[in-house]
């Protein structure tokens, strides 16, 4: 049975730089935000739209896992929505036989953004157990993604 798990929260970025960040530009943006958990990251197939397919190759800050793929699930550029699930690596690695964080942007101003996000999981066992860590580092994820487009790259 998939289960979800609802965050929100709120940045200073407005929704067109937010949107073309994490839409457009995540692969080339993950790598120089946080070289030290992404080493990496292709574009396997697509454009960037719905279908698209991504390679995130981890660097040494992730002990337990090497790789992720993920693919575009949702992508609606008028809404500012977009999910990504993983399709092999990752999470899948670990007991779960579904993972997808979906990302929706409402802007709240000139400079402002409420990004509310869903994740949705399924455990390959019996036992209900979470990703250890998924909303933390999910709002870890857009923090940093956050202070990387007010103040540059590190």
């Amino acid at each position: 049975m998939i289960k979800e798990v609802k965050t929100q929260v709120n940045v200073g970025v407005g929704v067109d730089v937010l949107w073309k960040a994490l839409a457009k530009d995540l692969k080339d943006i993950l790598p120089k935000m946080m070289p030290n958990l992404v080493k990496d990251t292709e574009m396997l197939e697509g454009d960037g739209g719905l279908g698209t397919i991504y390679l995130f190759n981890f660097g040494p800050g992730i002990k337990t896992v090497t790789y992720q793929k993920e693919r575009v699930s949702e992508f609606d550029e008028s809404v500012h929505r977009i999910g990504l699930e993983v399709i092999e690596g990752g999470h899948l690695d670990h007991g779960f036989s579904h993972h997808k964080a979906t990302f929706q942007l409402t802007s709240t101003g000139e400079q402002e953004t409420l990004i509310d996000v869903t994740i949705s999981y399924e455990s390959a066992t019996e036992e209900d157990i979470m990703p250890p860590n998924t909303p933390s580092s999910t709002l870890l994820f857009i923090k940093n993604l956050e202070n990387y487009l007010v103040h540059g790259a590190p």
